[in-house]
């Protein structure tokens, strides 16, 4: 098999409410559609999902990237040999890990259609059914986020949940982490992430009062290079540290890893740049004895179809996933849906990713 052509669709989708995070409010979510289409008559597919200001790419540039200069090298290579396409894509441009990973993602996602296996049984298979969903309350008030907390555990969707902080002083933000502890009580596992937007002095006063208060993790304290703080903070703190924005390469994974910088690592695959990168960091924070946590860029339901297979097959991942996407937007452009029950999602059997694009849907949601 060989790769015939690759198409791209930006297409945007909005949210059901603000979304607020400590770098951006979103209300609505830009992505690309990339699809990889063999000359066997299948095609693959692949999301990247850009969250304006976490990283450096965005989503126009990440279309760039994948349309005039990643993807005409790759036509008439077979999408089966995915180093060779990582290193092509590599010999091309430097970084542009998301424009790497969208394209990798759906090679595999054709690869394994073309095997009519789940895209997880190319990484060893999964070892779970279900995943535990943390769900990010992004309101920035408290009301607002014990009311979506209690609404999303009565429908069963989510008992895992995550205050987003450092838009506000850190006295507001850590009262207002703790008034959604105190109103969902042991009924609920709350994580605190705030974004880098800390320096250690603040960190260390935020995170013992958390501690305290009950808030099981604390995600991303401080600025992405600092990994000697990171370490003082995981050396300091019994409540868990983890690192999120200050790992995307292999080489940042060992750095944290040698240096005990952290607890847990939140792998995310356009992030590292793809399935198998993504795959190597999870065995780098497995050999060291780093917990993991299947993370989200605010993925459609197709990019959370690709994850939850992924995910399915990493075996530390003992912080579950953030797979709360298709929760939060008012539509989707695949025809199939991501089952939430019992506060988990089900992983999808079906080939591939086992999505299959709703194309009114996507023509009604691109972007024009």
């Amino acid at each position: 098999m060989k790769i015939a052509a690759i198409e791209t669709v930006v297409f945007d989708l909005p949210t059901k409410h603000p979304h607020k995070l400590a770098m951006v409010t979103i209300t609505t979510q830009s992505m690309l559609l990339v699809r990889v289409k063999g000359d066997n008559g299948l095609e693959g597919l692949g999301e990247a999902s850009v969250v304006l200001r976490y990283g450096s790419e965005t989503i126009e540039g990440v279309q760039a990237a994948v349309e005039h200069y990643l993807a005409p090298p790759l036509i008439g290579r077979d999408p089966a040999n995915i180093e060779e396409i990582l290193a092509v894509m590599d010999g091309i441009l430097k970084d542009n890990w998301c424009a790497k990973g969208v394209i990798e993602m759906a090679c595999v996602d054709l690869v394994a259609r073309t095997l009519n296996v789940p895209a997880a049984v190319l990484f060893g298979g999964s070892v779970r059914e279900s995943i535990p969903v943390l769900r990010v309350l992004g309101n920035g008030v408290a009301e607002k986020d014990i009311a979506l907390a209690e609404e999303a555990m009565a429908a069963g969707s989510n008992n895992r949940f995550l205050v987003k902080l450092g838009r506000a002083d850190p006295k507001d933000d850590v009262e207002r982490a703790l008034a959604v502890k105190a109103a969902l009580g042991d009924r609920a596992i709350v994580h605190a992430d705030a974004n880098q937007c800390w320096n250690e002095a603040t960190a260390n006063w935020c995170i013992e009062r958390l501690e305290a208060g009950g808030i099981a993790l604390i995600e991303q304290p401080l600025p992405r290079s600092d990994v000697d703080g990171m370490r003082r903070l995981t050396e300091r703190h019994t409540i868990p540290i983890m690192a999120d924005e200050a790992i995307d390469t292999l080489e940042s994974a060992m750095a944290f890893a040698r240096n005990r910088a952290a607890d847990a690592f939140s792998i995310k695959i356009t992030k590292h740049g793809g399935l198998h990168r993504t795959k190597k960091v999870a065995a780098v924070a497995e050999a060291a004895g780093i917990t993991m946590f299947g993370g989200t860029m605010l993925e459609s339901t197709l990019g959370t179809f690709a994850c939850i297979q992924f995910y399915s097959t990493i075996v530390r991942l003992d912080w579950g996933c953030q797979m709360f996407g298709p929760l939060l937007f008012k539509d989707s452009i695949t025809v199939e849906q991501p089952e939430y029950r019992n506060f988990a999602i089900t992983v999808p059997r079906k080939p591939g990713f086992g999505a299959t694009i709703d194309e009114d849907k996507l023509t009604f949601y691109r972007r024009k």
